[in-house]
């Protein structure tokens, strides 16, 4: 392939900037042109194309969101939409595409590899919720921006005696709740993989209570319910306690980008690029490398996935796998 295309998708994540960056240089350096498409498949189908050089992706690993800019857009998920893209892309020479976000935007993704045009995803979210990985970018800052909050919040409970329900995002995955609750010593982490009844989380606060403990912080994942919900639930079942809630909201997707999404932005925009440049597409890339793991990687929720093979980089197993089946 002589010219390739960068786009992001869907929601911004930390790391991002760090992935576009590393496919415009490994592009180069592999003798191809680089076009970014900006607002992601809005873009797409307006031919929001802008040539990228190393110029222009200088000083924006530290950088978080995305300079490419994102959008979510209804009109690519229409046959037509889809078909305008293909020819906005063709007519502008660009020959692979290299798609950074999350199930939705691999969605897209699969629907240009269903018509032979040749597409690697990256996984871009916070959210961590496609199974087929273990990490997604942006899923360590986020973690971290939480677990900051959560002390903070922890710091004014403890002065006052309060007990704080924290809401996080996640959509219907809880790794941000689980893994930021761990992280923050809380007292009652809710997630949707794992419902609590009411009373369940009433009985596990009543035990604390019982121990003398006048504070304490409950993480709850947005898909499994909402804050103020059980600030007034918890409030009846604790007439005498001071019950408060947050909601964290879109702070949890900005800030400069952890050492691992920088990382992990990085070697995968390099071995995306290299997948194109072997004329391989139809693939999405993910890592596994921090569990055990056995057997074949099949499934990555939306997604119709065959595992096709092992990737050693550093220390990192990378996998790409199908996008379509």
């Amino acid at each position: 392939m002589k010219k390739i295309g960068v786009l992001t998708s869907g929601g911004d994540a930390p790391g991002m900037n760090a992935a576009i960056r590393a496919v415009v240089r490994a592009g180069i350096v592999g003798g191809m042109e680089v076009v970014g498409i900006e607002r992601g498949y809005e873009g797409l189908l307006q031919a929001q194309f802008v040539p990228m050089g190393l110029r222009s992706v200088s000083d924006i690993i530290q950088r978080g969101g995305t300079i490419l800019r994102t959008a979510r857009c209804p009109e690519f998920k229409t046959k037509e939409g889809q078909q305008q893209g293909i020819r906005n892309l063709r007519n502008a020479g660009i020959e692979g595409l290299i798609v950074i976000g999350g199930d939705g935007s691999f969605m897209g993704a699969k629907v240009l590899s269903e018509q032979g045009y040749p597409t690697v995803g990256i996984p871009g979210t916070i959210d961590n919720d496609l199974a087929y990985t273990d990490y997604t970018l942006g899923f360590d800052t986020a973690c971290n921006t939480i677990l900051h909050a959560i002390n903070n919040i922890r710091d004014t409970m403890s002065s006052h005696e309060r007990i704080s329900i924290v809401e996080v995002m996640g959509r219907s995955c809880g790794d941000l709740a689980l893994y930021a609750g761990i992280g923050g010593g809380a007292e009652v982490i809710i997630v949707p993989e794992v419902p609590l009844t009411d009373a369940e989380v009433v009985a596990k606060l009543g035990e604390y209570r019982a121990s003398g403990k006048r504070s304490g912080i409950v993480v709850l994942a947005e898909g499994a319910g909402h804050a103020a919900d059980y600030e007034e639930m918890l409030k009846k079942a604790f007439p005498d306690l001071d019950i408060r809630s947050s909601v964290l909201g879109h702070l949890q997707r900005g800030g400069s980008p952890s050492s691992q999404d920088r990382y992990l932005g990085t070697t995968m925009g390099a071995y995306a690029v290299n997948l194109l440049k072997e004329g391989i597409g139809n693939r999405i890339i993910g890592i596994k490398n921090n569990k055990i793991y056995r057997g074949n990687s099949t499934d990555a929720k939306d997604c119709l996935l065959t595992y096709t093979g092992n990737f050693t980089s550093s220390r990192l197993l990378f996998m790409a796998v199908e996008l379509t089946k």
